[in-house]
């Protein structure tokens, strides 16, 4: 008796001990030393340009303006995400969610020269009115200044002409910032060029990874992890 009905096909049943065969696809070429390292280098460097452009970013101090706060050969990192999250590569800021405070050592683009950027202390925001006599600070009338502040000419030795002993009263505009550097006699700041957009502002200043000085004793081992104040 046929085990099937009429019109059907018999169907085979699989032999349980005939191991099954598939189709195999053909492995794919493998990659080169050269192609490997080119990736790797690829998304490192967009990884450094996220963390550079959004999270952190160092910087080196140049010039002892900010004596005895920041000495020259200090390497630091900023904060760029303390204020605000920026705009890659252009500049700026996407938004906004902070606004600098006095006392805060902030990084930011030079006012005269775009090309560079300047690290300096907040001494008054916006709104406020500043002013300084015989080198002591005055915010709204009322003396502001910071333990950090240093006179290289002594607090006696008074500039009868220029901006540097004696400014103001000014009143800050909206959205600006007056700055200062910590040593005081020999700093380039806001007494001379004027205020600082703080849309311009790239990050406050937290912390010192590295620091030497050829001239001395090279590495300044004492102040690597300093926190900046």
């Amino acid at each position: 008796m046929a085990d099937v009905q009429p019109g059907t096909r018999r169907q085979e049943r699989p032999d349980p001990e005939s191991p099954e065969v598939y189709p195999q696809r053909a492995a794919p070429p493998p990659k080169s030393a050269l192609r490997e390292y080119a990736e790797a280098l690829v998304v490192a460097l967009a990884l450094a340009l996220f963390v550079r452009s959004l999270v952190v970013q160092a910087f080196k101090i140049p010039s002892g303006s900010m004596l005895a706060t920041l000495q020259i050969g200090d390497h630091l990192l900023i904060n760029k995400l303390r204020y605000g999250l920026h705009m890659p590569i252009v500049g700026g800021y996407i938004v906004r969610y902070a606004d600098p405070q006095p006392g805060d050592v902030v990084v930011f683009v030079y006012p005269v020269d775009p090309s560079k950027d300047f690290i300096k202390r907040v001494i008054a925001v916006g709104g406020e009115l500043v002013e300084i006599r015989d080198k002591k600070v005055y915010v709204d009338g009322r003396p502001r200044d910071f333990p950090q502040a240093y006179f290289a000419d002594g607090l006696d030795s008074i500039q009868e002409t220029g901006p540097r002993d004696n400014y103001g009263p000014v009143k800050v505009p909206a959205g600006h910032l007056f700055m200062l550097g910590d040593n005081r006699d020999r700093s380039y700041d806001s007494r001379f060029w004027g205020f600082v957009d703080a849309s311009e502002v790239e990050g406050k200043a937290i912390l010192i990874y590295w620091s030497w000085d050829g001239r001395d004793r090279w590495v300044r081992w004492e102040r690597m992890g300093e926190l900046i104040h």
